[in-house]
């Protein structure tokens, strides 16, 4: 991932903005009314132009209209204390999903920026796709901030796409925290599912794409939702939160997540189901450092779908709040996924880590610590696994919660725990018709009155050695 991570210290280097034009155009100058009383469309689509730098001092600019230019080389928008103001969805003229059309799949630009724009959307019935951005190569957009709540029910505010497979871009610090309204409570009801998705990467991205540093609230489809087949995306550090079906969203062929965190404490738009992180398809996905909240989980912490090629979650820390939700939940048939130095405190009766199928690839846990007080009501093991071929190591699984609350439950073939410690209020362990199982150096201490290993009678070779059971092997066999 070291590629996602170059492409921000490349264009922050950039220092001296307007030596990278041939015509620098101030927008006041040219006409353009810095007050907000008329739009300022007719004006930008007058001077923009290749190796153009229109630069927008600081005032409020009115856009009833979008700009739409395509096939461009060199083109920059810079705002210093400039605030744009979209007209409402009844006023707003032609198209009312974009302020600034850049660039399309089929006539895409090449070097574009646009940076330091507030975009203020607090009138009622407006909310507006900001910038619509495809390029083939070099795309940087920075500073962007919308205040106010997406209420006219049309796009989301930001759309980006790189095509060429070689090009980058990055987007930096694009922030809007206020999310947007369901469609139905919008004056455009009844032409759009659910509404605005935050930040759209589409089946056109082919290049590098990396997200530094961004916030979104709760849109009512997706937060950030990469829908590619073969791009790249990383994300970089930022805030997610409050998204119907995901607050991230990705596929691609790789993707990275760094340093993020997302949040599910609310559920403003009636979802069906609410994942803090959803990896839907593609070769590599990497989580790392983030921090992962649903203190009202309405969907699982982590989800990984099938058509995961592979998967690596490190060093990330997982709190899932009362209403049953897995931590992180590896659906069948996904490849290879390792996870290791993660803690999941649970306080809702569900697995921490579910791992379901026998025809996925082989799943590595490594340090891994499960706490906080779940019962085991709905769902008594904290680990749950299906799969064949894995490895538990160094595992911390701390359950004192009540109702049978236990420690992992092996359903597959091929194991190995070790090193790992358990204690928790019912059986620690259960080999529940699983075989080939190996369990060493570990320590089991139930809290109740219960065994710290149960073996069911269907249950095929189990080899102990070098462990600490104080209360026990039941052994059905």
């Amino acid at each position: 991932m070291a590629s996602l991570a170059s492409v921000g210290s490349v264009a922050a280097a950039d220092d001296d903005v307007r030596s990278q034009y041939d015509t620098v155009i101030d927008i006041v100058e040219a006409g353009a009314d810095p007050d907000g009383n008329e739009s300022i469309t007719p004006v930008l689509r007058e001077h923009v132009g290749d190796d153009t730098l229109l630069e927008f001092p600081e005032g409020r600019y009115y856009m009833d209209e979008q700009l739409r230019f395509t096939g461009f080389e060199n083109v920059g928008f810079v705002g210093e204390d400039a605030t744009l103001v979209p007209a409402n969805y009844h006023e707003f003229d032609g198209p009312q999903y974009r302020l600034f059309r850049l660039g399309t799949h089929e006539v895409p630009g090449n070097d574009l920026r646009f940076e330091g724009f507030d975009v203020d959307q607090t009138a009622s019935e407006t909310g507006i796709r900001v910038i619509n951005a495809e390029v083939e190569d070099g795309l940087i957009v920075r500073n962007v901030r919308i205040d106010g709540v997406h209420d006219s029910g049309t796009w989301g505010p930001g759309l980006f796409n790189v095509l060429d497979p070689d090009g980058e871009g990055l987007v930096n610090c694009f922030h809007a925290p206020d999310g947007a309204v369901h469609v139905d409570e919008t004056p455009n009801e009844g032409n759009m599912w659910r509404g605005a998705t935050g930040v759209h990467v589409n089946g056109n991205h082919r290049g590098t794409l990396v997200f530094e540093n961004c916030i979104l609230g709760g849109f009512p489809d997706n937060g950030l939702y990469s829908s590619n087949q073969t791009g790249r995306v990383g994300i970089s550090g930022g805030y997610f939160r409050n998204s119907g079906t995901a607050s991230i969203r990705l596929n691609g062929s790789t993707a990275a997540v760094s340093g993020a965190t997302v949040v599910v404490d609310d559920d403003p738009h009636g979802s069906a189901g609410q994942h803090a992180i959803r990896l839907d398809g593609g070769d590599r996905f990497t989580i790392e450092d983030a921090t992962i909240a649903v203190p009202e989980p309405n969907g699982d912490a982590i989800r990984v779908m099938s058509d995961v090629d592979e998967t690596n979650i490190s060093n990330t820390d997982i709190s899932v709040g009362a209403q049953p939700a897995n931590g992180i939940r590896l659906d069948s048939g996904n490849g290879p996924t390792t996870i290791e130095n993660v803690t999941v405190d649970m306080a809702g009766s569900a697995n921490a880590v579910r791992i379901l199928g026998e025809d996925g690839g082989g799943v590595d846990l490594s340090n891994v610590r499960v706490t906080g007080d779940a019962p085991g009501t709905t769902l008594r093991h904290a680990i749950f696994c299906q799969r064949h071929n894995c490895q538990f190591t160094g595992l911390d699984i701390d359950q004192p919660g009540d109702t049978r609350r236990r420690g992992i439950e092996l359903r597959g073939e091929n194991y190995t725990i070790s090193d790992s410690e358990f204690e928790t209020r019912d059986t620690p362990i259960v080999v529940n018709g699983a075989a080939d199982v190996t369990i060493e150096n570990s320590a089991a201490q139930p809290i109740a009155n219960a065994n710290s290993l149960r073996i069911t009678s269907d249950s095929g070779a189990v080899q102990l050695s070098g462990n600490e059971f104080p209360a026990g092997v039941r052994d059905d066999r």
